[in-house]
């Protein structure tokens, strides 16, 4: 794969406005012409791939519509780019605290093209997730168009509102197969004054999953635990690391805390491995690139599996795996997230829910492969038939005539 910097459907249609978009989603409900429902074309290589005779492009929809940096609230349009509100906001001191991956570089296109409705249609989150949550943690409310072609709003412009159904919660994660998000209200919180990332060298695994439990469970407030094995830890921040294995500590505050913590956990590790240090833009860098996935960025269609688990079996999936197929792996969330690359170019999707399954669940998404594998596969985690029959009311409901993303998540 090369990075693209063109849009992924030229032809695509481009509404400018709320009308506009409830205009083409009836004239799609009237011919019972199914849509693809995209923002600028990042997250194509996520979930299956859309049969639909016409492509629905929010990218011309953007731009933000409300900032209040004092009540911490920001309203944009869908199409939005995230690097452009995160450019915003950071210009106030502020920051998404969300922290949200930006999938365009493992699906081969230029980083920075997310779109704020990505993010939340498919509910993004990045190495805070673990403290902070994900976007449907921080949405205040929505406006969008259902698959009926009705606009409608849920929530408002303020962090308490109660009225009504949290509709904005529902549709995230629904991947554009419910409604068609067309603006989105946020809430923003303040950027840290000081970071410091603790970096252990040489563990295996398993001692990273105790050092990282150890962490976690402290009074140290860590924001972000991640382990990269031997290798991986070079594919990352430029090859600062080196390839000795590196487990990640994060800690973000005031600067008399960050340091006081910092000094405190290092002390308590001290005996657990070597320990180095890593400031503000240099820490802010490395994960960066584990939210990013910038160890899998490699110009290739391997497929790449997304597994969440208990945190204390993350490197017991990964050894089980090693033993059957030829895998690269990382771990963020205190190693209740672990990135697989499938190194022989097969999916293995049986292999990896079974392994998934004998050690208490869990749930394995396919994020990157060839289109036809993706056809192929499941992509998501099968859902057991109460929630199944659950996913499928809601979906008659917002789109009796399954005119949006027919199939992404089938």
């Amino acid at each position: 794969m090369t990075p693209q910097t063109t849009p992924a459907h030229p032809d695509a249609l481009r509404p400018q406005t709320i009308d506009d978009v409830r205009d083409v989603v009836a004239a799609a409900v009237a011919r019972q012409e199914p849509l693809a429902v995209e923002g600028t074309g990042t997250k194509l290589g996520l979930g299956r791939p859309v049969q639909a005779a016409r492509t629905l492009s929010l990218a011309q929809l953007c731009g933000v519509t409300l900032y209040e940096p004092e009540e911490l609230v920001l309203s944009a349009r869908a199409g939005t780019p995230l690097a452009e509100i995160e450019a915003l906001v950071d210009g106030h001191g502020q920051r998404l605290e969300f922290e949200p991956i930006d999938y365009g570089p493992l699906h081969g296109l230029d980083a920075g093209r997310g779109t704020l409705g990505g993010a939340l249609a498919c509910n993004l989150s990045g190495p805070r997730r673990l403290k902070q949550g994900a976007a449907r943690d921080h949405v205040l409310g929505i406006t969008a168009v259902s698959g009926r072609a009705e606009v409608f709003r849920s929530g408002g412009r303020v962090v308490k509102n109660v009225t009504g159904y949290d509709l904005s919660k529902g549709l995230a994660g629904s991947f554009g197969t419910l409604a068609v998000m067309t603006d989105i209200t946020i809430k923003v919180l303040p950027k840290c004054e000081a970071e410091t990332t603790l970096v252990l060298r040489g563990l295996d695994d398993a001692a990273a999953a105790g050092a990282m439990a150890a962490a976690m469970g402290s009074s140290a407030e860590v924001s972000g635990a991640a382990h990269l094995p031997m290798r991986v830890a070079a594919r990352i921040a430029e090859g600062a690391l080196g390839r000795e294995a590196a487990t990640l500590l994060r800690l973000e505050g005031f600067g008399p805390s960050v340091a006081a913590r910092s000094a405190h956990l290092g002390a308590a590790l001290q005996g657990v491995a070597p320990l180095e240090r890593y400031e503000g833009a240099a820490s802010a860098a490395l994960w960066r690139d584990v939210r990013d996935v910038r160890p899998f960025v490699d110009g290739t269609d391997k497929p790449v599996w997304r597994v969440s688990l208990a945190p204390t079996q993350g490197h017991e999936l990964v050894m089980q795996l090693r033993m059957q197929a030829a895998i690269d792996a990382f771990y963020d969330w205190q190693g209740g997230l672990v990135w697989l690359r499938m190194e022989a170019g097969e999916a293995e999707a049986d292999l990896v829910r079974a392994t998934l399954a004998r050690l208490g669940g869990g749930h394995a998404t396919l994020v990157r492969a060839s289109a036809a594998v993706r056809a192929a596969t499941p992509v998501f985690q099968p859902q057991p038939g109460p929630l199944a029959g659950l996913t499928q009311r809601l979906k008659a409901q917002f789109d009796p005539k399954g005119v949006l993303n027919p199939g992404r998540m089938g």
